[in-house]
């Protein structure tokens, strides 16, 4: 319950505020809090420092609940967002160009919320600290992975992913559970720092957040198993001719061992194959045992453009996964008739591609497997729907090539171990141009091949039956809808106490 307290002055700046409302009258506290926010990314890869995530926050609380009014705690909240997400997406420049700097103005104003809780709730209301704050992170978090405001790129959870302990939250909550964990961990050292005679008391819940995942994952039974599946993942590297990169992937090919799946990346046919028989006998003939699943991009006999997973046989093509959450700005502009200019001074595309209708499962010898596509691999959901519908193994096809010099390739790569423990299924992800990589059911990794290798990458997994599920696919996004609840009941508290 949240105590007594004052929540003076407006939450947040109004929802009609033009932008100069962030970057009019800079200060050092606000140009600070930017700082603060990117700090955040160097717990993802490639700095790859897991560990910060759980300190890494102080800081910009500190100057958050500094600030001398909740205004102005709001709008170093906005800061430390719009930073956050300046470094998170900074690779997407080539893509999106100066539309960045609004998408990091507009998306970073849901933290000037969670800036005006902390400045709030600490540390005159620990208790209810310790549970508000990391809700109204889960809040963010939840928004930004709606698919029609971009989708849920860098988030917090998903920074402990070579930590399988860590993981064990994910297979109870979801990369949900583990980010509430981190932002608790962090509000604890908040109130330890500016609220001393709270130190002992906060001991005991600190800890306990800690080592909840640990705990979790020590005392989750192994998954279990039944067989075994053979799967081979094919990199060429950035070859942009299409005849060119399909000349060189069937040469890693046909070099292989005998596999039960052989997995090429996205966009690794660049033809129709329905018009194409000719093709579809080349890669049928790549399969003499098993199944090749390569990624068609090509414009249909209509004209349309997809991008489409396709399973071959060696009898021909046997079933087909057309991508459904498609990347703002890289495969559709949102919004065209307003910003398709965009098209016009970056690499935004030119015309948006058709999306799937929804996930779905294929059949590879006696296992199931949930073939899904690129950005596909940030959404939770996906995970859990292929596995709804009998997916024993969950395959991702990627293709980062305008990317290849930045931190996405290994962020990208990294959120397959995150939807391994959330569903407890083995994962895949064969990448055209790395990283191509592999977990086990609990995320622990198994095969990696980065960026500047070139070849394939052969792995076994071991294949739980349909029937495993962990609690998260059980109960599914619980988590945030709850911090959805606590958050509200927080806001209409404080809005309350303002009026009263």
């Amino acid at each position: 319950m949240i105590g007594r307290g004052a929540f003076r002055g407006p939450a947040i700046p109004g929802p009609g505020a033009r932008a100069t409302a962030l970057v009019g009258a800079l200060t050092l506290e606000r140009g600070a809090s930017l700082l603060a926010g990117a700090a955040l990314m160097l717990a993802f890869p490639r700095p790859g420092l897991g560990w910060l995530a759980w300190i890494v926050l102080v800081p910009g609380m500190m100057l958050i609940r500094s600030a001398p009014t909740v205004r102005e705690a709001a709008l170093r909240g906005w800061w430390f967002g719009a930073g956050f997400l300046l470094a998170a997406l900074y690779w997407t420049l080539p893509n999106i160009g100066p539309g960045l700097l609004l998408v990091a103005i507009v998306f970073g104003l849901p933290w000037a919320v969670w800036g005006a809780l902390i400045r709030w709730l600490v540390p005159a209301h620990p208790l209810a600290a310790l549970i508000v704050v990391p809700s109204a992170w889960l809040v963010i978090e939840l928004l930004r992975s709606w698919p029609r405001l971009g989708g849920p790129w860098a988030l917090l959870g998903a920074s402990q992913w070579r930590y399988p302990p860590m993981l064990g939250l994910a297979a109870l909550g979801g990369v949900w559970l583990i980010s509430f964990a981190i932002v608790a961990f962090n509000t604890a050292l908040l109130l330890a720092l500016v609220a001393p005679r709270l130190r002992m008391r906060l001991a005991a819940p600190a800890l306990a957040i800690l080592l909840a995942g640990p705990a979790s994952y020590m005392l989750a039974d192994e998954p279990p198993a039944d067989r075994t599946l053979t799967v081979a993942l094919v990199q060429p590297g950035v070859v942009h001719d299409r005849d060119e990169r399909l000349a060189a992937s069937e040469r890693i090919t046909a070099a292989l061992p005998p596999a039960d799946l052989i997995v090429w990346g996205e966009s690794s046919v660049g033809h129709d194959l329905a018009r194409r028989p000719d093709l579809t006998a080349r890669l049928s003939a790549l399969t003499p045992r098993g199944h090749l699943l390569v990624n068609e991009d090509a414009r249909d006999a209509t004209g349309r453009i997809s991008k489409s997973s396709i399973l071959i046989s060696p009898a021909g093509i046997q079933d087909r996964y057309v991508k459904t959450r498609l990347v703002p700005f890289g495969e559709y502009i949102p919004f065209r008739d307003a910003i398709g200019w965009l098209s016009r001074i970056s690499a935004a595309a030119a015309e948006n591609r058709v999306p799937g209708t929804g996930a779905g499962v294929m059949q590879t010898g006696d296992v199931t497997i949930g073939p899904l596509v690129c950005f596909e691999s940030a959404f939770p959901d996906l995970g859990r729907a292929v596995v709804e519908r009998g997916a024993q193994v969950i395959v991702y096809q990627s293709a980062t090539s305008t990317f290849q010099e930045s931190w996405a390739p290994p962020q990208h790569a990294a959120l397959a171990a995150v939807r391994a423990a959330e569903t407890g299924r083995p994962t895949v992800q064969a990448a055209l141009t790395g990283v191509s990589a592999a977990f086990d059911a609990r995320g622990r990794r198994l095969a990696w091949m980065d960026t500047d290798r070139r070849g394939s990458l052969v792995t076994t997994l071991r294949v739980p039956p349909q029937s495993s599920r962990t609690p998260y696919d059980r109960f599914g996004d619980h988590i945030p809808y709850l911090a959805v609840a606590v958050t509200l009941t927080a806001v209409l508290a404080g809005a309350r106490r303002r009026f009263r």
